[in-house]
């Protein structure tokens, strides 16, 4: 039941997304516009270029982050066993942050933001995972102050770089730490909607070791789930969704604290609700966002 409503609102948040904005939309347009692209129709009329170039990938890119960056902090809140976890506590969105200091501020050179914000990302995880991890064991205390102190390390260097920074490279680096679905185009598309979807794609393989998580490190093993490769697993998936998300669309921070938390209060702790509701959503929540904030 929860599930369908949450499908039936993104839908909705979709749909309001696709109609609103500076140049209002039909629904008939937007209705006709999949057999329109099928025929190979050109059209000219500016309410359907708007549509097709402009508000529809904005709208897929808003849909796919929000499902990422929602089943990614449903992953960590089940792996911490803590509501209030989320993507940041492993330095994702910090390292990838500094990625994007480094392009603009180091370099000069936009066209590379993306690549090094998702290696910025890249590498603050895998410095976690190395502080976090001691004689092959990733103990989740130890994970939480190794990301603590990388996200300490990241936001120093990315503070640095703002304070080196001139005035346009400060209002590009702030847009970037903001967050914006406007730079949204078929090609980045075809580019990062495939990483980002790892962890959704993957979500069946780790309903159960989540659930088994819930009741302690100590029960997982006796059930015979392998809880290091689970947790790098989980870390991993995390480290490719959420950075694949920043790096396209910016640091967006409420959607993977929020909305597993808002999932897990209504549909209860199973991960076979949480994971799903968490990616429903986040899509929906997303782009109701970014359509107030178009209005």
């Amino acid at each position: 039941m929860l599930l369908g409503l949450l499908a039936v609102a993104a839908t909705l948040s979709a749909g309001v997304g696709l109609t609103r904005g500076a140049m209002p939309v039909s629904l008939t347009t937007v209705a006709e516009a999949p057999l329109i692209w099928w025929s190979g129709q050109r059209i000219t009329d500016p309410g359907w270029l708007v549509l097709t170039g402009i508000r529809a990938p904005r709208v897929v890119l808003g849909l796919v982050v929000g499902a990422s960056l929602g089943v990614s902090g449903a992953m960590m809140q089940g792996l911490f066993r803590n509501p209030l976890a989320s993507p940041t506590l492993i330095g994702v969105a910090n390292g990838a942050a500094l990625g994007a200091a480094v392009a603009i501020v180091g370099l000069g050179h936009l066209p590379t933001l993306p690549l090094l914000a998702f290696v910025g990302a890249a590498l603050a995880t895998l410095s976690v995972l190395r502080l976090g991890s001691r004689e092959g064991v990733a103990h989740t205390a130890s994970l939480l102050l190794a990301g603590i102190a990388v996200n300490a390390i990241c936001g120093a260097g990315t503070g640095l770089l703002v304070y080196l920074a001139d005035e346009s490279e400060l209002r590009t680096l702030t847009f970037f730490t903001l967050g914006s679905l406007g730079g949204a185009t078929w090609g980045s598309l075809k580019l990062w909607v495939p990483l980002a979807l790892l962890p959704v794609a993957l979500v069946p393989w780790v309903v159960q070791p989540l659930d088994a998580l819930l009741l302690g490190e100590a029960e997982a093993r006796h059930l015979g789930v392998p809880v290091e490769r689970t947790k790098r697993v989980l870390i991993g998936l995390c480290c490719v969704g959420v950075g694949t998300c920043v790096a396209a669309s910016g640091v967006i921070g409420f959607v993977g604290l929020a909305v597993p938390h808002l999932v897990r209060l209504v549909g209860g702790p199973r991960h076979g609700v949480v994971l799903p509701g968490s990616a429903l959503c986040g899509a929906a929540l997303l782009v109701a966002a970014d359509t107030l904030s178009r209005v």
